[in-house]
């Protein structure tokens, strides 16, 4: 809750930076004081909502002046809380920043300002000929900058790769106030530190994202969606491999009976097969001619022959792709009002089965009582783990049930080798679990970073390194 203190700071801003827009209205405070998680109350002091860099630059030095804490703000769409205001911070909201800056055709880039909409670049890009392939259910609400902050991932990495893989510039206002202009989106440029990557997935804890330069690609060929239904791990994993050897995979999603279960209630959707699987998979793959359909079904064929594939059904045309992937887009939305504790875990591709089997038995050993619902991205070993709240347990004890259950998961993704968060990020949920997926040595470094690019301490406290 902001203190007296933390009014008295907003006030004093407000006459040091009379052209930056602030609002205490409290349904603002509300809305853009959280993110898509809802295990903390909102209580910021203000929201900011700069509509340059000069007025960024200048709201970080009064910040760094008067110990002001500042929690970056896009679209507020993620899930760990990296951009939930609890303690009486300044939000700084990206929303007045929206433009595009500059498009080069020779440089296939496009340079744009962090509150713009990932849906919004997705589009420029289709009307230049060209494609932007960061791609999630969030698109339509999410922005670049915390795109960035985050290193979204999403359902084409298999294919395009992460954000990171987007990236060839950046603009950042550091904890002084200072711009750094990174990389300036060079292909090549070997003259020491890219300092681009720090900014990468800080989760707004060293400095705050003022521009983007995005690299752009080809559009994909005409494409074809199947979506299967499989017995088993192991016999999906089989799919998997089967599939990537005779096509060109650009996104392999699986979902469990739990999670169809909820996305067709959710949206009065059919059921997409006669038959009743416990494992089910949306898979796209490039398909510009009649030879290639003809490749993935001899490979269905083949797979359904030796036992591995239950069931399955291939688009016909635009609309079915879409009808399709709406299995696998709309699961996180449909379990949205449990609301879910969500765990955002990865390993490698191999492991995938061995981490899933033992992952289902200690559930079944230590929360019989919650139901868990299962999906993800198996092409890059990033697997959802969605605990569903049930309705007789209030919030605040079922977000200690779920931590006492992390302890549990998260001790199993470790021996695996694998990572307590894949691509929603640390923030405030995961912070007590760093230790899990980096070492001792490697948050200490981490924290010494932190000090070079925020000495002062004001950009999202509390998140992402622990105390």
């Amino acid at each position: 809750m902001a203190t007296n203190d933390d009014q008295q700071r907003i006030r004093k801003l407000a006459l040091t930076c009379p052209e930056l827009h602030l609002s205490t209205e409290a349904d603002v405070l509300q809305s853009h004081g959280q993110d898509w998680t809802r295990f903390r109350e909102p209580a910021a002091a203000a929201i900011a909502f700069p509509d340059s860099i000069r007025q960024v630059q200048d709201l970080v030095r009064f910040a760094e002046q008067n110990q002001l804490p500042l929690v970056p703000s896009g679209g507020r769409t993620g899930l760990s809380g990296g951009a939930v205001a609890a303690a009486g911070e300044l939000v700084v909201s990206f929303d007045r920043m929206r433009h595009v800056l500059e498009f080069s055709e020779i440089d296939r880039t496009v340079v744009v300002e962090p509150g713009i909409n990932t849906a919004t670049v997705q589009q420029l890009a289709a009307d230049k000929g060209l494609y932007y392939p960061v791609s999630f259910a969030a698109e339509g609400s999410s922005q670049v900058g915390g795109n960035i902050a985050t290193n979204a991932g999403g359902i084409r990495v298999l294919r395009y790769g992460l954000t990171r893989d987007r990236v060839v510039g950046l603009k950042v206002v550091t904890g002084r106030g200072e711009l750094l202009d990174l990389n300036r989106g060079l292909v090549k440029n070997a003259t020491g530190y890219d300092l681009r990557h720090l900014f990468i997935a800080s989760e707004g804890t060293l400095g705050l994202i003022v521009e983007a330069t995005l690299k752009l690609v080809d559009p994909p060929v005409p494409g074809k969606v199947l979506l299967l239904g499989i017995d088993s791990m192991d016999n999906l994993m089989r799919v998997f491999a089967q599939l990537r050897s005779r096509l060109e995979l650009s996104a392999f999603e699986f979902l469990t009976d739990r999670a169809l279960h909820h996305v067709m209630n959710a949206n009065r959707l059919p059921a997409p097969l006669s038959s009743v699987c416990p494992l089910y998979v949306v898979t796209e793959f490039d398909c510009p001619d009649e030879q290639t359909e003809s490749r993935a079904m001899a490979c269905l064929e083949e797979c359904s022959a030796k036992g591995w594939l239950v069931d399955g059904v291939i688009s016909q045309n635009q609309r079915q792709m879409k009808e399709l992937w709406r299995y696998r887009e709309g699961i996180s939305e449909s379990i949205s009002h449990f609301p879910p504790y969500k765990n955002d875990l990865s390993v490698r591709v191999s492991r995938v089965p061995e981490f899933l089997r033992r992952m289902n038995r200690l559930m079944n050993e230590i929360c019989p009582e919650f139901e868990v619902v299962w999906y993800g991205h198996i092409g890059d070993g990033n697997l959802h783990m969605n605990i569903l709240k049930p309705e007789t347990l209030d919030l605040q004890a079922f977000e200690a049930r779920s931590h006492e259950i992390s302890e549990h998961t998260y001790a199993l993704t470790r021996e695996l080798g694998g990572s307590i968060s894949a691509e929603h990020g640390i923030g405030l949920l995961k912070q007590p679990w760093l230790d899990r997926t980096r070492s001792s040595v490697e948050i200490g470094l981490m924290k010494e970073l932190k000090k070079v690019f925020d000495p002062a301490g004001i950009f999202n406290p509390g998140k992402l390194l622990p105390g």
